[in-house]
């Protein structure tokens, strides 16, 4: 991806998240990205298609993050802290985007939001694996609706994140870690 759309994707999460979606018009978006409205055109062909960029390439981060992480961890248990240490980090960095899919979400398009659910089901199940090799007793729904409920926890930093980022990743690993590893 060019590093204008990159710039056009950063902008647009930050102002989506404090507006909304639909208080945010073209023109707006293009002069916080430092050229008038209509010159957003030659990088996406709609506003929607910025959500839906926006949302579609974070998801697919996490997934491959998600699964590079897992592949060069020895363990589940090493798997599972490697996940939470990425989404901590992801959480704390990205705040605006998790206030945009929150917010936002009815606004995606269609097939934006069908790709993003297969997407971010994928990245549940990468986590799910994790905690079924270390639970024998745990079935593959309570596995994902165990690692959703840790999402909530870790995807709270939004309204949470009242430390420095060092001592809220600190704070955020441990209650993960605790909400989703077995006793």
């Amino acid at each position: 991806m060019s590093e204008r759309r990159q710039q056009i994707l950063a902008v647009a999460a930050e102002l989506f998240a404090e507006k909304g979606f639909h208080g945010v018009s073209i023109a707006e978006l293009g002069a916080a990205c430092g050229f008038s409205g209509p010159a957003l055109y030659r990088h996406f062909r709609s506003k929607d298609a910025v959500l839906a960029a926006m949302l579609v390439n974070i998801s697919d981060e996490l997934l491959d993050e998600g699964r590079r992480r897992v592949a060069a961890a020895g363990s589940p248990q090493q798997a599972l802290a490697a996940l939470i240490d990425w989404h901590v980090a992801f959480a704390l960095e990205h705040k605006a985007l998790i206030v945009v899919q929150d917010r936002d979400w009815a606004a995606l398009p269609l097939e934006a939001r069908e790709k993003v659910r297969e997407t971010q089901r994928a990245y549940v199940d990468v986590w799910a694996d994790q905690l079924l090799a270390l639970d024998a007793g745990l079935e593959r729904q309570q596995a994902r609706a165990t690692v959703h409920a840790g999402f909530g926890l870790l995807n709270s930093t939004p309204h949470s994140a009242f430390l420095d980022r060092t001592e809220m990743h600190a704070l955020l690993s441990r209650m993960a870690e605790r909400a989703l590893l077995p006793a």
